[in-house]
């Protein structure tokens, strides 16, 4: 039996629709977030760093936390399917973050899909290692299915969807459309 990456494709949401789901998550951030002297967020590339980017902004307008920075993280893995790029979860440091010092600073890690919870768990793991004071996370869908003790503080939306089925997080500036996409995989 074997999976490709062809088969039907239902548009779940749409730009209009991801854009309420995306101040909602902000709302959300900010109850965490408020008050604090240090926030860092983090996107998890590629993906969950042009929503980091989008949330920031969010924040930023609408609840004027001001005192907030961006950082990138490069995790290859999709759980989704593996055969994409890398069976196994990688993290790749960016030698400009190598001296960064995290203490007194709340990080709130934003990545596209949560499935099993490997590219999460490298995040906050390294995030730990530079001493972070306290992390958060946000997905922008939950699958409801990881495996790895990671517990999503704020999910756009969950999907409780089949594990054949694959989720795609269409974001802009990797694609042209901000949607999200049920692909129902054909199975030979």
């Amino acid at each position: 039996m074997a999976i490709t990456t062809v088969g039907d494709k239902t548009c779940l949401y749409h730009a209009t629709q991801l854009d309420a789901v995306l101040d909602d998550m902000a709302w959300r951030a900010a109850g965490f977030l408020t008050g604090k002297e240090r926030i860092m967020i983090v996107g998890i590339l590629r993906r969950g760093a042009p929503l980091a980017e989008m949330l920031h902004t969010k924040l930023m307008q609408n609840f004027r936390l001001a005192n907030m920075s961006l950082m990138n993280l490069n995790i290859k893995r999709y759980a989704d399917d593996l055969t994409l790029i890398h069976p196994e979860t990688m993290l790749t440091e960016n030698h400009k973050y190598d001296a960064i010092d995290l203490s007194g600073t709340t990080v709130l890690v934003v990545d596209d899909v949560m499935f099993r919870g490997h590219s999460m768990l490298r995040a906050i793991e390294y995030l730990t290692r530079k001493q972070a004071m306290e992390i958060r996370t946000a997905v922008l869908v939950d699958r409801g299915a990881n495996k790895l003790p990671v517990r999503i503080d704020i999910s756009g939306v969950r999907l409780d969807v089949a594990p054949p089925d694959i989720i795609e997080c269409n974001v802009p500036p990797y694609e042209t459309e901000f949607k999200i996409d049920l692909l129902k995989p054909t199975i030979n």
